[in-house]
């Protein structure tokens, strides 16, 4: 009979750690997702791995409330929150910004107002080369 195979982390060998590790990120990359109807704020290391994010249902705002400038103010401010405020230690990122929703420039204004320094701020929508068809024209 096969021997089984030993859980690695189990708590029968005594190996109980935690999966997240505090690692120290000096510089980041920040994207905002802005969309009429919501606003989501990720932060990542430079290599792509998310350490902290924040959209405005999660912090609390619920329907139309979602897609205004304040939500994403509030939305913003907690992501950098728990990058700046714990020992992440992030001092310098970059800002890249997609979509057309009204929390833009709001969300822009927390990040700034964290206290990280912005190396750049690159707009991400993307822009159709003229690409798809349109829906036919509504006849009523």
């Amino acid at each position: 009979m096969a021997k089984p195979i030993p859980k690695i982390g189990s708590r029968r060998n005594g190996r109980i750690s935690s999966r997240k590790s505090t690692r120290k990120i000096p510089k980041g990359v920040i994207y905002v997702q802005a969309s009429f109807n919501n606003t989501i704020v990720t932060v990542t290391d430079v290599r792509g791995r998310v350490v902290s994010w924040a959209s405005a249902g999660s912090c609390g705002y619920k329907g139309t409330k979602r897609g205004t400038p304040f939500a994403a103010q509030t939305a913003a401010g907690n992501a950098m929150s728990t990058v700046v405020g714990q020992g992440i230690g992030m001092q310098r990122a970059e800002v890249m910004i997609k979509g057309p929703g009204l929390g833009r420039d709001a969300a822009l204004r927390a990040i700034r107002r964290s206290g990280i320094l912005l190396s750049f701020v690159r707009d991400v929508t993307p822009m159709p080369h003229n690409g798809c068809r349109p829906p036919k024209k509504r006849r009523v």
